[in-house]
């Protein structure tokens, strides 16, 4: 039996049992009105076929897979295509403008998916740089104003800026997705402090994308409070796709729950764990 045949078995059940047991079921991520049952958003790129790439979905436990429209097959239905393995009935797919280097050129392929019917949901990237492949943010934004004027639920890729998060959901977007790191680079969140400002500044879901690159670092996010995690990479580009996929939804309950139930405060010295009180000789 494969292993993402295993985990419907074995694990599949696990994270609805945790929920349950701490009353989280109705802990769903809404967006735009639009409600998702998990925090783990997941990419398709990288991968070394179609069938890892539906493997791993499965295994991720996601409910939401984005796609980019410039890159893979989503449009033209009598070639092979992405969507004759993951099925839409299943999965929430969010199109990408992934590869777009002017807002103009974003706008465009947003607009291509949502008139191939695809989704009205949308994640804008607008790159500014070939080599860190670093959001442009004022193309970005520009796009953003066309986009959500056109009716879509634009959730834009930005830098871990709060000021421009800010402009963006004064402009309409119903989310904000500031990177955690480079895309692709798996360090991690490198400023966790700016995500916390960012989460203060916008009343509106902070999802974590780009730059993760194992289970620590999708619950370190979820402990910050973030709403979701999306990644790619960090899946595709491990040794064992699968097992990553599985890990990472895994870290995200955990961390999640941890979140939840509050964590300890920091403190510089030793606080006993057993009370003194009582002790012999006190």
């Amino acid at each position: 039996m494969e292993r993402a045949d295993r985990v419907g078995v074995n694990n599949g059940n696990v994270v609805a049992l945790v929920q349950k047991e701490y009353g989280m079921t109705d802990d769903k991520l809404v967006i735009a009105g639009i409600e998702f049952t998990s925090r783990l958003w997941v990419g398709t790129g990288k991968y070394k076929d179609f069938e890892e790439t539906r493997r791993a979905i499965e295994a991720s436990g996601t409910d939401v897979v984005t796609v980019s429209v410039r890159r893979v097959n989503i449009i033209d239905r009598s070639k092979e295509n992405l969507l004759d393995h993951i099925d839409p009935k299943k999965y929430k797919i969010l199109p990408n403008t992934a590869g777009c280097y002017t807002a103009k050129d974003a706008v465009r392929t947003a607009m291509l998916a949502a008139e191939a019917g695809i989704s009205k949901l949308v994640k804008l990237e607008v790159i500014g740089d070939e080599k860190t492949l670093f959001p442009d943010n004022e193309a970005t934004l520009e796009a953003a104003k066309v986009l959500v004027k056109e009716g879509l639920i634009v959730l834009p890729y930005v830098s871990d800026d709060p000021i421009m998060a800010r402009k963006l959901v004064d402009l309409g977007c119903p989310a904000v997705m500031p990177l955690a790191a480079p895309i692709g680079s798996g360090l991690g969140i490198r400023n966790p402090y700016n995500i916390r400002i960012i989460m203060e500044t916008v009343k509106v879901p902070v999802i974590v994308d780009a730059g993760v690159g194992t289970a620590s670092d999708v619950a370190l996010a979820m402990e910050l409070g973030c709403d979701a995690v999306l990644l790619n990479t960090a899946i595709a580009g491990a040794k064992d796709p699968i097992a990553m996929a599985e890990a990472m939804k895994y870290g995200v309950l955990a961390g999640r729950l941890a979140y939840k139930a509050g964590r300890i405060p920091k403190k510089l010295y030793a606080t006993a764990s057993s009370p003194i009180e009582g002790m012999i000789g006190s």
